[in-house]
């Protein structure tokens, strides 16, 4: 029996963008509910995930439009991410050192993710005689 084929880099930028903004979602209500809130038993800050959960079906749909758009929204949250790790106490800056780095895996995979299918279109349109 043969291994099965790895996936093309493309399936690999899809699956980074959904695991880091999920990872983004689960943090951020973990954040501010449980780990570190701004006032004890959570705050109503909670619902800045809610923009995140938008574009969640639009990466599982793989829809380009949401790669792109996407990769200017994080911008957002990463602007956040690090006022917070410099401006907040243990372990609320720890939160938000991890939502930095969630923002530039996001934005990386969503960059090369539409870098590499625009090459891919090039080429099959190249191969086609177009």
């Amino acid at each position: 029996m043969q291994p099965a084929p790895l996936p093309s880099p493309i399936s690999w930028t899809r699956w980074l963008a959904v695991a880091s903004l999920l990872g983004l979602i689960v943090l951020g209500l973990a954040w501010e509910l449980w780990l570190a809130p701004l006032r004890p038993g959570g705050t109503w800050l909670a619902i800045k995930v809610l923009p995140l959960c938008i574009p969640l079906a639009g990466l599982l749909k793989n829809r380009m439009y949401t790669y792109r758009w996407l990769s200017l929204l994080i911008w957002l949250y990463f602007t956040e991410g690090v006022v917070r790790a410099f401006g907040d106490a243990p372990p609320s800056s720890w939160c938000a050192l991890a939502e930095v780095l969630l923002c530039l895996l996001l934005f990386v995979a969503c960059a090369m993710h539409v870098r590499l299918r625009f090459r891919n279109a090039r080429a099959a349109t190249a191969a086609a005689g177009g």
